[in-house]
């Protein structure tokens, strides 16, 4: 099987959970929130076998450990945030809409346009091209929900698209560093085609907890 194809029914079976959670709202159960838990302590748990499995001399050099460690407690917050931004649907909609389009947005025009590279080093194919256009669809997304929900223009939302488009790839960054450092190519394989919870929901490292303090 082509990793192609993994990638299609991994998609397949990622909506098909969202449906069933979409379903498990209507009858007044918090499965949103329950499954942004999930996933935040699957990122934690596939840190902490990462590291485990580092070798000792590798945690050792140019202070891995303490960045290792420093990500993991992230991970954490990423965690609580994912509890008390979970109960609130509509953000949690707004997050996914935004992230996706700001991925599809950077990866499709970073391609087609190509350029200088952000960070060579941490993402080698991450370009600043795709970066510009990865916050002009996310935001845009973001600027859609709106105006899908309330059939106006809403100023708060152009702020919060663009926050959380760059956030979100920052995220993405901030997790290729982190896997070169460990020298993984993906820090799990439980989606097949996708990578573990980090390598998916990378962008959320960031951002979510940025809705967090937003919400306090």
């Amino acid at each position: 099987m082509t990793n192609t194809v993994k990638r299609i029914i991994t998609g397949i079976v990622m909506f098909a959970i969202l449906a069933v959670i979409v379903e498990l709202e209507k009858h007044g159960f918090h499965a949103t929130r329950w499954a942004a838990v999930i996933v935040a302590l699957g990122m934690i748990v596939e840190m902490v076998l990462a590291i485990r499995r580092a070798p000792a001399d590798l945690k050792a050099k140019n202070n891995n450990r303490i960045v290792f460690y420093g990500f993991l407690i992230w991970l954490i917050v990423v965690l609580i945030s994912a509890y008390f931004v979970g109960v609130r649907q509509w953000i949690m909609l707004l997050l996914l809409m935004i992230i996706c389009a700001a991925d599809i947005g950077a990866w499709l025009f970073g391609n087609l346009l190509g350029g200088d590279k952000m960070w060579e080093r941490m993402s080698p194919n991450k370009t600043w091209a795709g970066q510009i256009a990865g916050v002009i669809c996310g935001t845009a997304a973001s600027i859609l929900y709106g105006l899908l929900g309330t059939d106006t223009f809403l100023p708060q939302l152009l702020w919060i698209g663009i926050s959380v488009s760059l956030l979100s790839q920052y995220g993405d960054l901030t997790s290729s560093w982190i896997k070169r450092r460990l020298k993984l190519k993906d820090f799990g394989n439980i989606m097949p085609g996708h990578g573990g919870f980090i390598d998916r929901f990378d962008g959320w490292i960031y951002a979510l907890p940025l809705l967090w303090f937003i919400m306090m």
